[in-house]
């Protein structure tokens, strides 16, 4: 089960990360800003907003298995409809399903290992799941940017709807939802009946900004760099390489990360290291040869910090309020990570300067730090110590 869900969640980071591998092509035809293509990126995230709860009371009455179909046929649609969209307004209609419908998914998926290693290995297999977006987001700069680039780019992001079919496919023939007990309550009802303290509320808002900073900036910088190198001379093709090392990186830096912070018990000090080490290795790929070294250091450092990263709120609040508490996490990571890309892109705009995103990463990636020093200074009660 755990890796069937691995393979379908590769699914949402290509079609997320499908924008930016056809940009290079994409924005020319349609006649796009760098700010309208931070919007195309970002409207992926900016549903999760008010579509984050409806969402998972979707899950909880269909089952797991149904929502996460539900949204992977989403997926698909949206990205053809961005494939045979002629103006902007058009791929803003199909990005909006796509982004939909990758919510849901993402909600439906975390759900489904959360109850299949209920009692088990769940940090392990958590983290094997978070690992393939990144991933996805790999495979994306590796083969979408070329099809564009040999094809068109329609043809690439046509490729990214195939993957959620595919997807979809694995989840409707393999896929079952693990048994549940005959007296199991609704997470939903559970929800709805408690009612998150003001520390709890803050505490749920710190760590999703602290999630956001170090995730959203980390989009940005894959979305934009490849845009650097081909200004430098690169192919479209050679800059996704390049720029997918670091995802590729994280397929054993987060796994490897997420173990080393549960032997030392030093997770804040891995978060905070983590993202200040991405965060130099992003202003060296600006100013310093050889990009491909920083990417792959980049892509080893940053993999210290998302598994600490994710077991914040886990550990502050109790499980009954865990739920509602999500709630709040998610729809503030979705929000900023929307609202980060057409900003990094507004900066270009104004600037004219192609690696302008990548300073305005470099910085929101070092103020994880800020939510997260926050998020500590609540009551020990309520951290319980951790």
């Amino acid at each position: 089960m755990l890796a069937t869900v691995f393979f379908a969640r590769l699914s949402t980071g290509i079609q997320f990360q499908s924008i930016a591998a056809v940009a290079p092509v994409m924005v020319p035809d349609l006649h796009l800003s760098f700010a309208q293509l931070g919007w195309l990126i970002g409207l992926f995230s900016l549903p999760g907003i008010v579509v984050a709860f409806p969402g998972g009371a979707a899950g909880q009455r269909l089952g797991e298995r149904w929502a996460a179909m539900v949204g992977l046929s989403l997926m698909a649609i949206g990205a053809v409809v961005i494939a045979l969209a002629p103006t902007f307004l058009m791929a803003m209609v199909g990005r909006i399903m796509s982004g939909i419908g990758g919510i849901i998914v993402n909600l439906a998926f975390s759900k489904m290992i959360a109850g299949w290693f209920a009692g088990k290995e769940m940090a392990t297999a958590m983290g094997v799941m978070l690992t393939a977006w990144p991933v996805g987001m790999g495979l994306a700069l590796l083969t979408l940017g070329s099809l564009a680039e040999t094809h068109s780019w329609r043809i690439g992001i046509g490729a990214s709807a195939l993957a959620a079919v595919v997807a979809l496919v694995s989840i409707v023939a393999i896929y079952r939802d693990p048994a549940r007990p005959a007296d199991a309550t609704s997470d939903l009802t559970t929800a709805r009946s408690s009612r998150l303290s003001r520390a709890e509320l803050t505490a749920a808002v710190m760590a999703g900004l602290a999630w956001t900073a170090l995730n959203a900036s980390l989009f940005v910088f894959v979305s934009f760099a490849p845009g650097v190198l081909v200004v430098a001379g690169y192919s479209v093709a050679r800059a996704g390489l390049i720029v997918s090392i670091a995802l590729w990186m994280t397929l054993v830096s987060m796994p490897v990360g997420g173990y080393l912070a549960d032997r030392t018990k030093r997770n804040d000090q891995m978060v905070a290291g983590g993202a200040i080490a991405m965060a130099a290795c992003m202003i060296a790929f600006i100013w310093l040869p050889a990009p491909a070294v920083w990417c792959l250091i980049g892509g080893i450092v940053v993999g210290a910090a998302p598994g600490p990263a994710m077991s914040l709120l886990p550990r502050a609040v109790s499980q009954e309020r865990l739920s509602s508490a999500l709630g709040v996490y998610y729809s503030v990571f979705y929000a900023g990570a929307a609202i980060l890309q057409p900003l990094a892109g507004f900066f270009l705009d104004l600037s004219g300067w192609p690696a302008a995103p990548i300073l305005v990463a470099a910085v929101v990636m070092a103020a994880t730090v800020v939510p997260l020093m926050a998020f500590r200074a609540m009551s020990p009660r309520l951290l319980r110590g951790q």
